[in-house]
């Protein structure tokens, strides 16, 4: 397997600025209202943040689990990898090396981290059609993953790229696609953007068919930018939009509505539970 260069990623996403006009005026609402305002936005912006990081454990833990018994097994390890993240956001940490991995492997998933304690998978795995790379090539392709992450300038792109690429190394050998997606949000997190997730049904099978469909192509043509690969980071980078919307649909709104009900409003691609 051959990483996606980070060379090949374009910066032509439009969605990009779009996601930069909200988020600057998410903040400038919060640094430039007058005194008694401001104190009226914040409570707001950090209940929808605390709303946004809900939604990510839950539908994280929902996207994988499959019994109720086991989704409530996952959220509990879920908001245990959250506290630890936000902990180390806190301490101006971001994900950036495999020990940080590890932390999310044995927080996410312990009862495998137990059994496999700071080891990789040892065995070969499926993801649908996809077999990704053979245990002995997988501490390598970690390496050079995490040397090869600061060259992606931008926070977006980044935390986008390093999901991608760790579902299709699958470096562990259980917990994968919530860990890649816990460390997307780590990085988007420590970068001031909010947490981003999978809605629903309909938005989980377009993230499956076109992640699995990139992974096939650039097994072919790895040195290509392919267009599902293009997809998968546009339905991303929606997800971001569709997120930050949110943050600030809630502060502009009157303070007297009830909370959550632009639930909608964060459903990419019109997905239904």
């Amino acid at each position: 397997m051959k990483l996606l260069a980070p060379e090949l990623i374009p910066r032509n996403f439009e969605l990009l600025a779009e996601i930069e006009r909200d988020t600057k005026s998410i903040y400038r609402m919060l640094v430039f209202s007058p005194e008694l305002q401001a104190g009226d936005l914040l409570q707001r912006y950090f209940q929808a943040i605390q709303h946004l990081r809900d939604i990510l454990n839950f539908k994280n833990a929902q996207q994988e689990a499959q019994s109720e018994a086991e989704a409530r097994c996952y959220l509990a390890h879920l908001e245990t990898a959250m506290a630890m993240m936000v902990d180390e956001i806190r301490a101006s940490v971001c994900i950036s090396n495999p020990i940080h991995l590890f932390r999310l492997f044995r927080a996410v998933a312990p009862d495998a981290a137990a059994r496999h304690p700071n080891r990789y998978r040892d065995t070969i795995v499926q993801v649908g059609p996809y077999i990704p790379p053979e245990p002995p090539f997988i501490p390598g392709l970690m390496d050079e993953l995490f040397y090869a992450l600061p060259q992606i300038s931008h926070p977006l792109l980044r935390a986008v790229w390093l999901h991608h690429e760790l579902i299709r190394i699958h470096p562990f050998v259980d917990g994968n696609g919530r860990i890649g997606r816990m460390a997307k949000n780590w990085i988007l997190m420590y970068e001031l953007y909010p947490p981003i997730f999978i809605y629903g049904l309909s938005d989980r099978q377009r993230y499956i068919r076109y992640i699995e469909k990139s992974f096939l192509e650039l097994e072919s043509e790895p040195d290509r930018f392919h267009q599902s690969t293009r997809t998968f980071f546009e339905d991303e980078l929606r997800r971001v939009k569709a997120s930050t919307g949110f943050l600030l649909a809630r502060m502009l709104r009157d303070i007297n509505q009830p909370f959550g009900e632009e639930d909608m409003e964060i459903r990419p691609h019109g997905a239904q539970d």
